[in-house]
């Protein structure tokens, strides 16, 4: 049989334990390596928090603060989604540790056993939200029968409801047709629907296109609440996360407010207007500052508490929730104190 011949240096230690020498210094390396690998187990990479919006100009300031570098390298991911529905279905599952949401959205998720921490109160819409028609439907009554494009999460419905209740409609007089947010503008422009309730910036490019506005959220104020939230338990882990995110929102919102042409042109590729539109848009929102959501979210009477009180109460009359949702313990001002305060 034929065999491999043997290596005269492999047979020369043949036997031993390994090459000359190893037996003096195997021991050693061992214990380094092993030391090495229990310090990189043990060390942890820093956490960071994902934070999930859609497109609307109420969370910009997120991605202007991004940019100027006004949050901690690492410690803060946005994540954009296409439609609201998006964000919600992320912020159920728990891909992302936080999210914007409206008021309504908030209570939905709670009626669906989704604990969480509102941290802070981002804007209130005055008019950026808005059920906008092709120009000949001339009265809200003439959407009596027409195609009418409508998100399917909760703010679409919401408004929608509202709209019809104000105007003495009701939803079975009109044809609904579930359109992502992300699809408004195609559905318009493809004339798939009649009218769409929607909300910036594809309000304003519709109202450039010649839509007429039959409604907006100018009619029903500071129902329509846009907020920060966080999954229970996160402002008491990581706190020091949710001060550098609120640092920097109120930074961005300093840098709007101090240098408008430049913040507009920082946003207007995101948000798909010129500078111009980008500042008009801002015409339809409230964006309060660090007192004002001191007030809104603490003491013994919070403003956005008792606004919940009664969004809870016309979206029960309204069918939008089954039933009442437990509100205490909801808000935290954790992040809200300026540093060093």
């Amino acid at each position: 049989m034929l065999t491999r011949p043997r290596n005269k240096v492999g047979e020369a230690y043949a036997g031993q334990s390994g090459w000359p020498g190893f037996d003096r210094v195997r021991q050693p390396i061992i214990l380094l390596l092993l030391v090495l690998f229990i310090s990189a187990c043990s060390q942890q990479p820093d956490p960071s928090l994902r934070l999930g919006t859609n497109v609307w100009p109420g969370y910009e300031p997120l991605y202007l603060a991004e940019q100027l570098g006004y949050f901690p390298q690492g410690a803060i991911d946005l994540v954009e989604y296409l439609s609201a529905s998006e964000v919600i279905r992320a912020f159920r599952n728990r891909s992302i540790e936080a999210a914007a949401l409206t008021l309504d959205e908030v209570l939905n998720l709670i009626e669906q056993k989704i604990r969480m921490k509102i941290i802070l109160v981002t804007d209130v819409s005055n008019g950026g939200d808005a059920i906008l028609a092709r120009p000949k439907i001339k009265e809200f009554a003439d959407l009596a029968g027409k195609r009418v494009g409508v998100e399917g999460g909760a703010l679409g419905a919401y408004v929608i409801t509202r709209a019809l209740d104000m105007h003495d409609l009701s939803l079975d007089a009109l044809q609904i047709v579930q359109l992502e947010v992300s699809e408004h503008e195609r559905a318009y422009k493809e004339r798939e629907v009649d009218a769409v309730v929607t909300f910036e910036p594809v309000r304003s490019k519709l109202i450039a296109m010649g839509a007429k506005e039959l409604f907006t959220s100018r009619e029903i104020p500071n129902e329509i609440v846009d907020v920060l939230v966080v999954h229970h338990h996160y402002t008491e882990d990581h706190p020091e996360l949710i001060s550098s995110l609120i640092d920097g929102w109120f930074k961005a919102l300093d840098y709007l407010r101090q240098h408008p042409e430049d913040a507009a042109a920082r946003m207007s590729a995101r948000l798909g207007q010129s500078p111009d539109d980008v500042l008009q848009s801002y015409d339809g929102l409230t964006l309060p500052s660090r007192e004002e959501n001191l007030m809104l979210l603490g003491g013994n009477q919070p403003r956005l508490l008792e606004i919940l009180e009664r969004l809870q109460q016309i979206m029960l009359s309204k069918e939008l929730l089954k039933t009442p949702v437990p509100l205490d313990g909801v808000l935290d001002t954790v992040g809200l104190p300026a540093s060093g305060q």
